[in-house]
């Protein structure tokens, strides 16, 4: 039987809340893995054995804890860590890799912070189906990606009622209409010349306001919410169309190609050119099949 199960989730297009990796490890004595940092949250749960993680702190100090048999760890974004199987009785866990819109108020209202990455279960059935759902999403990798999301929700919902330190909402703030009002603007208006100070426009509130109440709810400024949202749909252009360079440039918001070209890198490490050369899906030529069907053209 092998000691090792990975899969990358095939699918980025969820904002609200998105699966990236997962997968479960009975580690060998000592295994270890780190220092690194990750570009979004990851969880793991111990279903057996003990071992250490080492991480940076909010102020960038180094904390070390030692995570047992039914505990576990959140690792945050940027955050470096290091975590080490004990060489007499290593670790076995299951992990799940996610981000998206609602993440950080989930795990705020847990406990969960860069000091307290440390999962402690108040309630033995709900850590269980915690537990059962990361090992669902980990063995049926094969399903769809609006399936295997419907879980990870299933996951984060265990997770929230097993651990959390405050009551999670169940209505709607006066916050939370905020940023439904700046999320629905974004959304129909990416593709426009728009700015911070547009959105908090809509808002009815001033942009320092507005930037704090949205990087509390968020986990991201405006700005970078903004453009993690056009590089999003600029990639969905790349991959399904065979709109030029420049034409994607001018449907997410950038009239000089070379800055969205630069901006792309940023987020992605190549050029969209090589991007798309690495993920487009083949799409038929219409003019084409018109004419293998002996229409003209």
């Amino acid at each position: 039987m092998k000691d090792l199960i990975f899969s990358v989730f095939p699918s980025e297009n969820f904002v609200d809340l998105g699966l990236y990796q997962f997968g479960w490890e009975r580690c060998k004595p000592a295994h270890s893995f780190g220092p690194a940092a990750r570009n979004h949250y990851l969880f793991h749960y111990i279903m057996s054995g003990t071992g250490r993680l080492m991480t940076t702190d909010e102020n960038g100090q180094t904390q070390s804890f030692s995570i047992k048999s039914r505990q576990g760890f959140m690792i945050f974004p940027n955050q470096i860590t290091t975590y080490i199987a004990d060489k007499d009785l290593p670790w076995e866990y299951v992990w799940v890799e996610f981000d998206g819109l609602r993440v950080k108020s989930i795990l705020d209202a847990c406990g969960f912070s860069p000091n307290h990455p440390v999962y402690h279960a108040k309630s033995k059935d709900l850590r269980e189906e915690m537990m059962n759902e990361m090992i669902y999403i980990t063995q049926n990798q094969n399903s769809s990606p609006i399936h295997l999301i419907g879980h990870l929700y299933l996951f984060l919902d265990y997770l929230a009622r097993s651990t959390a330190s405050a009551p999670l909402s169940s209505g709607s703030s006066l916050r939370d209409f905020y940023i439904h009002e700046a999320l629905n603007y974004i959304e129909h208006n990416f593709q426009n010349d728009i700015t911070v100070e547009d959105i908090a426009d809509v808002c009815g509130l001033n942009r320092s306001y507005f930037g704090k109440i949205f990087k509390n709810a968020v986990g991201k400024t405006p700005q970078e919410f903004l453009l993690s949202y056009r590089m999003l749909k600029a990639t969905e252009l790349l991959k399904l169309t065979r709109l030029s360079i420049r034409d994607v440039s001018n449907a997410v918001g950038y009239a000089n190609p070379l800055h969205f070209s630069r901006a792309f890198r940023n987020i992605y490490g190549i050029p969209p050119r090589d991007w798309r050369n690495q993920n487009q899906i083949f799409l038929p030529d219409p003019l084409s099949d018109w004419s293998d069907a002996g229409y003209d053209v």
